[in-house]
């Protein structure tokens, strides 16, 4: 994807994502939808959803001035502090207790408060993408599983990040009426 793309994909998904947030009732935004991938017994909210998409772009934003740093591992997923390579098992088990930490301390934000925390990670990616070459964009980001495994396809994938927790709120029945 080039400069223009990416940042077309994320300004549009990002407003698309507010206004679908925005039409929610506070019922809505605070009903238990789908159960945690690190303790089931904790469930997530729509604004859960939302927020959560703060960390993946921040996360996502670190690796990648790693990665421009020379960093050889940026993602930094596949193995562990050693060196010694993660089964998927054990790289989700720490994916999700990751959300799980980001999830329990913004819960209970408003929407508002929502909105900016996910303002601020959209920033720092704006920022980033601002100080990128597109040979920079170009290059793929070592260990990524995300979008085409460029920097800029890792980028642009916040944008769809949002749609598809969007979605399976809707699969959880965030649309349905009391």
């Amino acid at each position: 994807m080039n400069r223009i793309e990416i940042e077309t994909t994320l300004n549009n998904d990002r407003v698309w994502l507010l206004n679908a947030m925005s039409e929610l009732s506070e019922e809505q935004l605070v009903r238990p939808l789908t159960p945690s991938e690190h303790d089931a017994s904790n469930m997530w909210t729509a604004t859960d959803h939302f927020v959560h998409l703060a960390l993946i772009e921040r996360n996502f934003a670190a690796m990648i001035r790693r990665h421009i740093g020379g960093d050889s591992n940026p993602v930094g997923l596949r193995t562990d502090a050693s060196g010694q390579p993660r089964t998927v098992e054990q790289i989700m088990a720490t994916v999700h207790a990751m959300t799980e930490e980001w999830q329990v301390q913004h819960r209970g934000i408003t929407l508002s408060a929502a909105i900016a925390v996910t303002a601020s990670a959209r920033s720092v990616t704006l920022q980033l993408l601002s100080e990128l070459s597109d040979e920079q964009l170009a290059e793929t980001l070592p260990g990524a599983p995300w979008a085409d495994g460029t920097v800029g396809g890792v980028l642009a994938a916040n944008a769809g990040h949002g749609r598809m927790h969007w979605q399976w709120s809707k699969e959880a029945g965030l649309l349905e009426h009391d």
